[in-house]
């Protein structure tokens, strides 16, 4: 699949099979992962792979939308503040290097035949709670990641033209 075609594909699926995910195809979403760029190439980033489900079933507390534990899979990409770059004007680029990790943790699925959703709308402090995430770790994304029973629908994007600005506002 090219990466026009790849990233076409990807979407916001909600509605897994309770296939199980094989382990290689675990891995390499996670290795996608390890790959991402971040600032100064630090990879001040963690990822919590939750396959028991027991703990699948207690992230209820963070998310509590039901298709979302039907996936096989839950991600909880953590952020580590304390060691991030940070620009000369005092901004931590913790939310963006996350970002760009679970955008590698996205499309690595798609190319795989597996499907995520991207959460951004959890309690992270149940999270943190229900993981055991340190305090100088902040959760910032949660995902599925299981074998699509959805399909996409279509997608709204906005044209180009509200978008890109050339050379300056």
């Amino acid at each position: 699949m090219d990466f026009k075609d790849l990233v076409q594909a990807r979407y916001s699926c909600r509605a897994y099979h309770d296939r199980p995910v094989e382990e290689e195809k675990i891995l390499a979403v996670l290795e996608a992962a390890r790959a991402a760029p971040t600032a100064a190439n630090r990879q001040p980033f963690r990822l919590v792979v939750v396959t028991d489900p027991h703990i699948r079933g207690s992230m209820k507390g963070a998310y509590n939308r039901g298709w979302f534990y039907t996936a096989p899979v839950i991600l909880a990409a953590v952020g580590a503040p304390g060691e991030n770059w940070v620009r000369s004007d005092g901004k931590n680029y913790n939310d963006v290097d996350v970002a760009i990790v679970m955008d590698h943790v996205t499309l690595q699925a798609v190319e795989l035949g597996l499907a995520t959703c991207w959460i951004a709308d959890f309690d992270p402090d149940a999270t943190r709670d229900i993981l055991h995430i340190p305090d100088h770790m902040e959760p910032v994304a949660l995902s599925p990641l299981g074998y699509p029973a959805d399909s996409p629908r279509p997608k709204r994007r906005k044209p180009l033209e509200q978008l890109v600005i050339r050379d300056h506002f």
